[in-house]
């Protein structure tokens, strides 16, 4: 089997990595394709050396530029690629350009599309990673899904449970293979920090940095922060000469773009960490480590309601006090099921149980894009691969795992101990039999409501 993995920005190196290793441990050949979306020559080197990942096969060289231009030349560069590299399947991850660009590159030439992190949902179309996520799902013929709540969406947008593939985090299969070195490093030591003492800063978003309002509103909220615990914040010289000219607090201290592991040192030595940046929740919850989302939605909620993650917004008001909430009382350390490191691993078994050796399957070039996802339901007793994976109990049904999303942990000041109490009473059965009973009376309400608003209501003639 001849794999083509795909990458663009640094975060999808950190993803794509495992998935490398376990498909040619199993015997498949893996070529590597570097889009170039993002290339720093220096901190490249010091990231594949980070995490052991060999040259790219291929690099496409994009550079930067708008989403449309960008998107454009990663499009025409890949196209003539695939059609000479013959694979089975291409996979790509995340939700960068690079993503989308491939993703419908594949689809377009019918060759078989995996996409790594598939049913992410923000709900804010504001994001051109939404928008990415959303289009490389629709034309991708594996989905492989890092938790229950994502397998929710894919199956709420009518994907068929065949496509799905619950696997767990990959992110977090780096993560924990990698610790042991992180933990190691001397960063922290050498900027003068002391461990458990400090809190961690990331900003990246233009939503954030490159709008002077609301960078304004942010930059006070740290300059408060830094007066209860030294904040550390690392970022590359466009970031750092738009927060210096905004007004940088003294107590905020700006340091060079750190590589993987010294980050991931940073980051399981922090007090608390402070980000917009999605991957950064992720490996917070693994990690234990509280963290606080500068963002008012995420793609992510898995990490709000079973990780150490917390939706502040950008009110500098709400921001100190959650930070002050958390240094006085941390939440629990805990971690979603299945991100137990064997991802890339389950990622594999499906591709090599569907694809096999030698065997090439091809989508039929007649077969419309959307009847791959209008399959009809599966039979009672008929197994359901959205929620067997790998010798796991199935997963929760769709209205628990709509459940669990949309809960919330409490906010304000009875927020720590209120945490516990509102798991236990979770795992509580009459607690979760009532939350059914009251969402089908709501779905029920809701229904007949939608009914009466598309199916004109016959009435009787009037009385004589």
């Amino acid at each position: 089997m001849r794999v083509v993995c795909v990458a663009g920005a640094r975060p999808n190196f950190v993803k794509v990595k495992p998935v490398m290793d376990a498909l040619e441990e199993g015997g498949a050949e893996v070529l590597l394709v570097h889009t170039g979306q993002h290339y720093d020559p220096v901190m490249s080197d010091i990231f594949f050396e980070d995490l052991g990942l060999r040259r790219p096969d291929y690099f496409l060289g994009a550079g930067s530029g708008s989403h449309a231009i960008q998107t454009c030349r990663v499009m025409t560069a890949f196209e003539p690629l695939i059609g000479q590299l013959a694979a089975d399947v291409v996979v790509v991850v995340g939700d960068v350009n690079s993503t989308l660009a491939c993703a419908l590159v594949t689809a377009k030439s019918g060759v078989l599309l995996a996409h790594v992190e598939a049913g992410l949902r923000s709900g804010d179309w504001s994001m051109p990673e939404e928008v990415n996520r959303i289009v490389t799902d629709r034309v991708s013929d594996y989905l492989f899904a890092p938790s229950p709540d994502t397998v929710a969406n894919l199956q709420a947008e009518g994907y068929r449970n065949g496509q799905i593939h619950l696997v767990g985090n990959v992110m977090v299969d780096t993560l924990l293979t990698n610790l042991g070195r992180a933990t190691s490093r001397d960063i922290v030591s050498q900027l003068g920090l002391e461990p458990g003492q400090y809190g961690l800063v990331t900003l990246h978003r233009p939503a954030n940095v490159d709008n002077p309002s609301v960078l304004g509103s942010l930059l006070p909220a740290l300059a408060e922060i830094a007066g209860l615990c030294p904040l550390v914040l690392p970022a590359h010289p466009r970031a750092a000469g738009r927060l210096r000219g905004a007004g940088l607090p003294s107590g905020v201290r700006i340091i060079p773009p750190a590589g993987y592991l010294d980050f991931v040192a940073l980051e399981a030595s922090a007090r608390l960490v402070l980000t917009d940046s999605g991957g950064v929740q992720e490996e917070t919850t693994v990690l234990g480590v509280p963290c606080l989302t500068l963002r008012d939605n995420t793609e992510r909620p898995i990490t709000l309601t079973e990780g150490t993650n917390r939706l502040v917004g950008r009110d500098p008001a709400r921001i100190v006090a959650a930070v002050r909430e958390v240094l006085a009382c941390p939440p629990p350390a805990r971690a979603p099921a299945l991100w137990d490191g064997r991802a890339s691993q389950r990622i594999a078994a499906a591709l090599f149980g569907d694809i096999g050796d030698g065997e090439r399957l091809r989508r039929p070039a007649s077969q419309p894009i959307l009847a791959r996802h209008s399959s009809p339901r599966p039979q009672p007793g008929t197994a359901d691969r959205a929620v067997h994976v790998a010798g796991q109990r199935a997963a929760p049904s769709r209205l628990l795992d709509l459940l669990r999303q949309t809960s919330r942990m409490p906010a304000g000041t009875a927020a720590c101990a209120a945490r516990d109490t509102t798991m236990a009473t979770a795992q509580s059965r009459t607690s979760c039999t009532l939350r059914i009973w009251l969402t089908m009376i709501s779905t029920t309400r809701y229904v007949i409501e939608m009914l009466h608003d598309v199916i004109p209501v016959r009435r009787g003639a009037p009385a004589a």
